[in-house]
């Protein structure tokens, strides 16, 4: 499965009064692992004619058309985090492609993988910079996105299913 891998620095300041990171903070990290995701360089296309101009990025082939929000996230909390020096380490992966959207999951762990924190899946859709309403993804925007797909989130259960 393609994932992306980043580093995330905590700061004291993310703990709350509980003693652990805030779930807020959890929300910042998925959004710094896409912005991240969609400014890397994307393999195979060189900058133009050398010129030491930038290479295509998710982000630039986005711009062309419009811009992608988030229409949902969902964020499941699997174990306490508490502040510390080392990086905690964000995972993303694309689990879902449609027509005019698509979805990240995500997973919040230590550098070896041997902590699971968190798992969670945010929902994007594409809109048009002119309307402002969703668009279609075009075949390069989808053939990025498909570079990228992995599986679907390891999520334990549903809400509803967990209150039962």
């Amino acid at each position: 499965m393609p994932i992306n891998r980043f580093p995330i620095q905590l700061r004291f300041g993310d703990e709350d009064s509980n003693g652990h990171v805030n779930n807020v903070r959890y929300v910042q990290f998925l959004e710094e692992a896409r912005v991240r995701l969609s400014l890397l360089p994307l393999p195979g296309v060189p900058d133009k004619a050398g010129s030491g101009a930038e290479g295509e990025t998710f982000r630039s082939v986005t711009r062309e058309t419009g811009s992608t929000l988030v229409a949902r996230q969902e964020i499941e909390y699997l174990t306490p985090l508490t502040y510390r020096s080392d990086p905690v380490w964000i995972e993303i992966w694309v689990s879902a492609v449609g027509r005019s959207s698509f979805s990240y999951g995500f997973r919040l762990t230590d550098e070896d993988s041997a902590n699971v924190y968190a798992v969670a899946e945010a929902a994007m859709v594409m809109v048009g910079r002119e309307s402002g309403r969703p668009e279609p993804l075009s075949e390069r925007q989808r053939e990025i996105l498909e570079s990228w797909a992995g599986s679907s989130v390891p999520f334990r259960g549903a809400v509803s299913e967990a209150a039962k």
